[in-house]
């Protein structure tokens, strides 16, 4: 099979399509013909050797496609079935790949618009979690309009939340779309949640990284009640939780979004899609440009 693999550590450059040997499913797994795979944040960090891991490595977390093998103790999918998932071996960017964590692609999407949904599904179900984020409660999302934030915005919402999200003044009209309350992340942040929540917040996400955890603290009554996906000194520093799954992911965030999709109660857009054959130029786009909504790989 075609799949994209680097043998150093390095720039958009190094990525390479290869031929490697078709994967086969053992018990518990599935194989699938990928049809679209998306592109993250930490597919970069790992191509750019900044989380480390052994060479050659193999790309792509998440993947959208039919199942063309079955393995042994599998019931819940039959060949032929549309779903979409988490790689096993993050080597997503391929013509096949193996999946143990899977669920039906929802009737409504295609495989570019399934394939950009497991891993901020994942990510904005296990940030909630962490904080108790439920019915009732008021919650502050830092980075309320990319991928992650969207996501747990309306996952939030979902739950019977209040959201208050940061974004800039061009992303409110998103924001409230979604369900959330805008306010201009910067100078004064505090003063404008106060204004929405006199209070504070119950709970505050930071998918952002923009260093505002002390601002995020204060209104949320203490470092107990933030969690941060993404500013780690920051959360040494201040005493707050920082969240990459070490703890436990939250694998199951697949299995029950298809109602909400259908029931028109959460979208994510898809921002752009590439050909396989310019993966280098989407792990481009992701490390360097401000997306609102997933990039993603077309594969068969």
């Amino acid at each position: 099979m075609k799949a994209v693999r680097y043998s150093q550590f390095g720039g958009p450059e190094v990525l390479q399509i290869v031929d490697l040997p078709d994967p086969h499913a053992g018990p518990g797994q599935i194989r699938v013909a990928v049809r679209a795979a998306g592109v993250n944040p930490t597919d970069w960090k790992l191509r750019k050797g900044l989380l480390g891991g052994e060479l050659p490595q193999t790309t792509g977390r998440e993947v959208a496609g039919v199942v063309d093998e079955v393995g042994a103790g599998v019931a819940d999918v039959t060949v032929g079935d549309r779903v979409f998932g988490f790689s096993d071996d993050g080597a997503g960017a391929a013509e096949l790949a193996l999946l143990s964590h899977y669920a039906p692609i929802p009737p409504s999407l295609g495989f570019a618009e399934a394939a950009g949904l497991p891993v901020v599904l994942e990510t904005a179900t296990r940030s909630l979690d962490a904080l108790g984020v439920g019915a009732g409660s008021t919650l502050l999302v830092n980075g309320a309009a990319g991928g992650i934030g969207s996501a747990a915005v309306q996952l939030a919402v979902a739950r019977g939340a209040r959201v208050i999200g940061t974004a800039s003044p061009a992303n409110h009209d998103y924001l409230r779309s979604l369900g959330a309350e805008p306010v201009a992340y910067g100078e004064g942040l505090v003063e404008r949640v106060r204004a929405l929540a006199p209070g504070g917040v119950d709970t505050a996400l930071d998918v952002a990284g923009s260093g505002v955890l002390p601002e995020l603290i204060e209104v949320a009554g203490g470092p107990e009640h933030v969690v941060t996906i993404t500013d780690f000194e920051g959360a040494q520093q201040h005493g707050v939780r920082f969240s990459r799954g070490d703890d436990g992911r939250a694998l199951h965030a697949i299995a029950g979004i298809g109602e909400l999709i259908e029931s028109g109660r959460f979208s994510l857009p898809v921002a752009r899609t590439f050909p396989l054959a310019e993966i280098a130029e989407a792990h481009r786009v992701s490390e360097y440009g401000h997306v609102r909504g997933k990039l993603v790989l077309l594969v068969g």
